[in-house]
């Protein structure tokens, strides 16, 4: 996928200023014509490499001040921002966003930190540290770059002693660290999957957990042995005063870390491209389970060597939401705490162990492509009840490159229209709706019966 261009005309414009320069005195300086000078301070040309270079040489300019409004998240941490029922009946696009960013990036920044200091209108969520342990998380788009490259370096040390992952992580733990494997029956371990014993010098699992639990929780053991000072600082970087907050960025570390080293960068990329994103080979390729393999596909987003940018979200029978990650997709139409009925996602759960997939509109008019399966919490035991329903998406325009897309129809008409849950969607008229958006009041019809939608008004 082609890197973005670097729009910085607002900043470039703030160095003129300050420095007292016509824009005619800067192009001098810089080499370059006033004309073109003046179209990157409007944004209409990119600042180029060797401009970028020229105005750190003359000028008192720093160039990593240029990602300042990363503070924000970009374009997708300030519209997660905006889908705060707060700002429900301005209707802010994608579009405006990208203005808004290009135009007053220090504004933005600010708008984002005064947000995220007051909290939001949901009740509660100023003091969840899940939210704010997902906005870090999302603020790296789930990528995280020094944990990905230790991850393949160790597993290429790993495939170099022994073929198996699974069996070189396990031997790498009896010579490096002393700890041997073992096994334990649900009744001596009925509330935990691992458990690290130093006194046995154990790394202790239950045997209700399958061959890919199995694997991933031994990762994950060697993650917080091997790999607990670079975790450690990406979290104290984070700045969360909430302890929780900490506690569930740095698990959250440890398992990604657990899958770069099951799914290394290079040859998972690699893998994912010639197949075409095909999942049940991919699973098996790699001995991992559905909902391990749609964690990692958030992640692809090294430079120079992107994968596809996903979303992906885990979901109950009441259309809850208990997970989800953005990534770079930019979607946010699945903030609400609950899904649409509509999205045939749903209908994952009487199709156990079937993908079913589908291309669906929202009323901002973007369209998506999702595949969903039905997963088992792990270690669950309940004669084959799926627990959860786990779904991957990213955008229509880009499912042609899906082997899962291969036969559908990816026409905008043939979409199915949904909305982003009940209280956020202002579709009329709809038969599934529950409750009518916030903000909206009644509208009642005494001459109609039966089983008839809310009906609402703004």
């Amino acid at each position: 996928m082609a890197e973005q261009s670097l729009f910085a005309g607002p900043t470039v414009r703030r160095i003129r200023r300050r420095e007292g320069m016509t824009q005619a005195a800067m192009a001098t300086t810089l080499g370059i014509s006033s004309s073109y000078l003046n179209l990157i301070e409007r944004n209409q040309r990119p600042l180029s490499a060797r401009l970028l270079l020229a105005m750190a040489q003359h000028f008192d300019f720093d160039p990593r001040s240029l990602g300042s409004h990363e503070e924000a998240g970009g374009v997708d941490g300030l519209r997660r921002r905006l889908t705060d029922t707060l700002f429900d009946d301005l209707a802010i696009d994608r579009d405006e966003v990208v203005e808004w960013l290009n135009a007053a990036p220090q504004a933005a920044v600010a708008f984002a930190r005064l947000y995220d200091r007051a909290g939001s209108s949901r009740e509660g969520e100023a003091r969840d540290s899940r939210l704010l342990a997902r906005r870090e998380i999302e603020r790296w788009r789930n990528h995280f770059a020094d944990l990905d490259a230790a991850a393949e370096e160790l597993a290429d040390e790993l495939r170099l002693s022994e073929g198996e992952i699974g069996a070189a992580m396990a031997e790498r733990l009896r010579r490096r660290h002393q700890l041997s494997l073992r096994i334990l029956p649900a009744s001596v371990m009925p509330d935990h999957l691992r458990r690290l014993d130093l006194h046995a010098r154990q790394l202790q699992l239950a045997e209700m957990l399958d061959p890919a639990s199995r694997t991933f929780q031994i990762a994950v053991q060697l993650a917080q042995l091997e790999q607990r000072d670079a975790v450690r600082a990406l979290v104290d970087g984070a700045g969360l005063a909430d302890r929780a907050a900490q506690r569930l960025v740095q698990r959250h570390l440890f398992a990604y870390f657990a899958a770069a080293l099951i799914m290394p960068y290079g040859r998972f990329l690699r893998a994912c491209e010639t197949s075409g994103y095909d999942i049940p080979l991919l699973q098996r390729r790699f001995g991992v389970g559905f909902e391990q393999l749609a964690h990692r596909l958030t992640t692809l987003q090294r430079v120079g060597q992107r994968g596809l940018p996903f979303f992906m979200l885990r979901i109950d029978r009441a259309g809850q939401i208990s997970k989800r990650f953005a990534g770079a997709s930019g979607a946010v139409f699945f903030e609400s705490p609950a899904s649409c009925p509509l999205w045939s996602a749903h209908a994952a759960f009487e199709r156990a162990g079937r993908m079913v997939v589908e291309q669906v509109a929202l009323e901002d008019g973007t369209r998506w492509f999702s595949l969903a399966r039905t997963v088992q919490a792990s270690g669950a035991s309940r004669g084959g009840q799926a627990d959860f329903v786990v779904v991957l998406g990213l955008e229509a325009s880009l499912a042609g490159q899906l082997a899962a897309a291969r036969g559908q129809s990816l026409r905008a008409e043939d979409a199915t229209p949904i909305g982003p849950g009940c209280a956020r969607c202002h579709r009329p008229a709809c038969m599934q709706r529950s409750l009518p958006p916030l903000g909206a009041s009644l509208q009642f019809d005494d001459r109609a019966l039966g089983l008839t939608p809310f009906g609402f008004s703004g």
